[in-house]
């Protein structure tokens, strides 16, 4: 008995479906022969004006020193290309996007108590301000412990001190607020040329030694 083949398109199995490419944010930018402009205005590898140019003549004279002549302002008139080395510009834009949505993500805690010695009060203020100064967001929390409880005013003292003392580095995203037994508030990085440290030197941060007392990773802002 003969046995009938199932009708095309009836198997049981789904078609394979193609996985999307990745798109390039940089396939856009036109570069060397793409560029079909006549002429361009023309910029050296050390930012010098070489002025306009024959659209060929720029590209033989960026492919002699081994670079790439790249369209970075293609709506001027005559559009504005550069010479550079157009691979290590991609991937140092990579690299600069990589490590901003690594550190946005990032929030460092720091822990305060209510009855802190002057000196740990400055060390954890050194610390939040290295975090601070590497653009992490960080979450000053005090817990009470005990009979602390009934003086929840002598917590919120050290907190908003800490608050000043690190305000040329942060802002808080609002009032410091008690939660159970804890008091917390988030601060942000400053702008970096806004950013005026109080406990490190002003050469930099010197992260050599990561802070560890009492801080933490985190990847959200909820107050549990």
């Amino acid at each position: 008995m003969a046995i009938s083949s199932p009708p095309s398109g009836a198997s049981g199995s789904r078609p394979s479906q193609y996985p999307r490419r990745a798109v390039d944010p940089f396939a856009a930018i036109r570069r060397n022969h793409r560029i079909k402009v006549p002429q361009v205005r023309v910029i050296s590898p050390e930012g010098k004006q070489l002025g306009i140019l024959d659209t060929a003549k720029a590209v033989t004279l960026a492919l002699e020193v081994g670079l790439d002549l790249v369209e970075v302002a293609p709506n001027a008139t005559p559009p504005v290309c550069r010479i550079m080395d157009f691979g290590k510009y991609v991937y140092e834009e990579q690299k600069k996007h990589s490590h901003s949505k690594t550190t946005a993500s990032k929030i460092k805690e720091i822990e305060f108590s209510a009855r802190i010695e002057p000196h740990d009060f400055n060390t954890k203020l050194r610390h939040s301000e290295q975090f601070l100064a590497h653009g992490n967001k960080v979450k000053l929390k005090l817990k009470f412990r005990g009979r602390e409880m009934a003086h929840t005013e002598i917590g919120f003292s050290v907190v908003k001190k800490a608050v000043a003392d690190l305000a040329g580095m942060g802002h808080p995203d609002a009032e410091p607020k008690l939660i159970g037994r804890n008091i917390h508030v988030m601060l942000t990085p400053l702008p970096v040329n806004k950013r005026k440290p109080k406990f490190i030197n002003d050469n930099g941060p010197d992260m050599d030694e990561e802070p560890h007392e009492s801080e933490s990773d985190s990847d959200d802002e909820s107050d549990s």
